[in-house]
């Protein structure tokens, strides 16, 4: 199975950078939390075509097998992923509406 390090290491250096832009970078066009969060889901998306476009080319008989199994598991990863982040993301917020004020 071949795993993508640089990507990954790639994708945690461009988070790091988004994070520690000063704040008035943000405002001006730098990015901030919604593009981090745009851009992080906008690979999830990528990961999941590539497994489906590996999965479509092992069936016509055109691909690696070794290829296919290393993109589905990626994109299973993501998807994973995704709803870890999620699944804490809604945790937050009903533990912040059950708050008093």
């Amino acid at each position: 199975m071949t795993i993508n390090v640089a990507a990954g290491a790639a994708a945690y250096a461009n988070a790091a950078k988004t994070l520690t832009q000063p704040q008035g970078a943000a405002s001006q066009g730098g990015g901030g939390f919604g593009d981090l969060l745009k851009n992080a889901l906008e690979s999830a998306v990528d990961a999941q075509k590539g497994g489906e476009i590996a999965s479509m080319q092992a069936v016509a008989g055109h691909a690696d097998i070794n290829s296919v199994v290393a993109a589905v598991t990626n994109a299973d990863v993501t998807l994973q992923t995704v709803v870890a982040v999620r699944d804490k993301v809604v945790s937050a917020y009903q533990e912040i509406l059950h708050m008093t004020v």
